[in-house]
């Protein structure tokens, strides 16, 4: 399991991060300041650390300066509200593995942070290509899904809920969960969204696949079952 470090003191979008990595599989800490940031992430063995610029202390710019002075090859994802090109290309060429700038989309650096892990993975290592859970087979390279001997076309959402629903088998998830992993924080929370995709999948995957839990959310079933 991947280990990803926070450099975040934005309480709000820590927790949101931090929340959205978890439920995508990975282990996270935070970090709310430069100094925190360099005591956490050197000889911690930290597969990958989400850098915010604006750290109280120290710039961010400043804090990758040190990593990479010291010899931390750890992949670095830059996520900030600077958008200024000369930024970026400051970011890039000081040794970030790549630059996000706020606001985002979770979905969005979800991909990214799993697209620099796989660089990352060396030659035979273990790497996670596809998810499953009973008939429903979701392949994480190619986008291809399957249930049973049939090849499901999904959209990028339907794709980004589905696979929400097959990390977590069983589990109840919330509307707000499934908005913030697949929609992102800057979603509007009052949105039908989550109730209309789910009505999607159903369609596709089978009505007794996704079960509703009144008042609770939603739910993954292993097997079919009458709902």
């Amino acid at each position: 399991m991947s280990r990803i470090l926070i450099a975040e003191d934005e309480p709000r979008i820590a927790a949101f991060l931090e929340k959205g990595l978890r439920a995508s599989g990975f282990t996270t800490a935070i970090a709310g300041s430069g100094r925190e940031v360099i005591d956490k992430a050197i000889g911690n063995n930290f597969d990958l650390l989400i850098l915010d610029l604006g750290l109280p202390d120290r710039d961010g710019f400043q804090v990758l300066k040190e990593l990479r002075g010291q010899g931390e090859n750890l992949p670095i994802i830059i996520l900030t509200a600077r958008d200024d090109i000369t930024d970026k290309v400051a970011g890039l060429e000081g040794g970030a593995d790549d630059y996000v700038t706020k606001p985002f989309r979770f979905a969005e650096l979800l991909a990214r942070v799993r697209a620099r892990l796989r660089t990352q993975t060396p030659t035979g290592g273990e790497d996670e290509k596809s998810l499953r859970v009973a008939d429903i087979s979701l392949n994480l390279y190619t986008r291809q899904v399957q249930v049973g001997d049939r090849t499901l076309k999904l959209s990028a959402k339907e794709f980004q809920l589905l696979e929400t629903f097959l990390r977590h088998p069983e589990q109840v998830l919330s509307r707000e969960q499934l908005l913030d992993r697949v929609w992102g924080y800057d979603y509007d929370p009052g949105s039908n969204v989550v109730d209309v995709y789910v009505g999607y999948l159903r369609k596709k995957l089978g009505s007794d696949r996704i079960e509703t839990l009144r008042g609770m959310g939603y739910r993954l079933c292993s097997s079919p079952r009458d709902i």
